[in-house]
């Protein structure tokens, strides 16, 4: 039996969550905002497949302040991007990365995207930098030069906590944070909870240590088994909702008392890191409705 988007919602008790939820759309009980203080929020393309225009106007009426997008290295592709963010009067941060499996070859891609985004002048950029396997020496060559363009250019440059890159790991972490002083993150600790098997409850000391390093959030909820839940309205994911607004808490509660901009990107992806249903693939969950709740979320509680 197939069962339509009204029923699963009723059968899964998502409708009944939303009231426990709501408890994050309010807003944050702490001192006043300091002078300064700033809430960004980016959308996310990953998933999206009409035009850049119509991404760019969809996300212009939800009420984003613009989007995080790969540099795009062709440049028909960026007129295009420029272009539409113009036209919207919308903001834009980038993300840059290597492919390749060879190290010198991925430095190579990734020093060539980093050299030519910091020049379109983005708000920031976010950096899926290095790989796991590489030796520390090899990942610490990213970072050095990130840190230099980002002082030369000053535009803030981000590295992810992201599976598979440097940062893939919370001890792995903490000694490049210890080794650079100046090095920023962008957390997405949903990978973290996905590669240590749990909500970080026995790494605390590591994870306050990144929260202090974090300037840009990817908003996106991971659990102990995956980088992100079905849907963050379901009661079954309770206790991950609640660990993952405690962490963002605590960087917004800082960036509110030092006057200073805390951006985010609201993240929940399409297929597969949406749960689908077995042989039709039907997502469980409506990626773009699931980042406008994000969205709404968010504003209420850090603006």
């Amino acid at each position: 039996m197939s069962l339509t988007r009204r029923e699963f919602i009723a059968t899964t008790g998502v409708g009944l969550f939303s009231s426990y939820l709501s408890t994050f759309a309010t807003p944050m009980l702490k001192d006043q905002n300091q002078s300064g203080y700033e809430l960004m929020i980016f959308a996310t393309d990953w998933g999206f497949k009409e035009s850049v225009d119509e991404f760019c106007r969809r996300i212009k009426e939800a009420g984003y302040n613009g989007a995080e997008v790969w540099y795009p290295a062709e440049e028909k592709k960026r007129a295009e991007m420029l272009a539409a963010f113009k036209k919207y009067n919308l903001k834009f941060g980038f993300l840059v990365g290597g492919s390749d499996a060879e190290f010198k070859i991925h430095f190579d891609q990734f020093i060539s995207s980093l050299t030519k985004a910091v020049n379109l002048k983005p708000e920031y950029i976010n950096c899926h930098s290095g790989r796991d396997f590489y030796s520390a020496s090899e990942n610490q060559a990213f970072i050095q030069v990130s840190l230099q363009l980002a002082k030369s250019f000053a535009i803030p440059i981000y590295h992810e906590t992201h599976r598979s890159r440097i940062l893939y790991a919370a001890p792995v972490a903490k000694e490049f944070i210890k080794t650079n002083d100046d090095l920023r993150l962008t957390l997405d600790i949903s990978h973290w909870c996905n590669v240590h098997e749990s909500l970080l409850a026995d790494q605390k000391e590591t994870v306050a240590l990144a929260l202090e390093r974090t300037d840009h959030i990817h908003a996106r909820i991971g659990h102990a088994q995956g980088p992100q839940v079905s849907d963050p309205r379901a009661p079954e994911w309770k206790a991950a909702v609640d660990a993952h607004f405690a962490w963002w808490d605590k960087v917004v509660e800082r960036k509110k008392k030092e006057g200073k901009r805390i951006s985010f990107l609201t993240e929940f992806g399409p297929p597969d890191y949406m749960p689908t249903m077995p042989n039709t693939r039907k997502p469980l969950a409506d990626q773009w409705e699931l980042n406008i709740h994000m969205l709404n979320t968010l504003r209420k509680r850090y603006s």
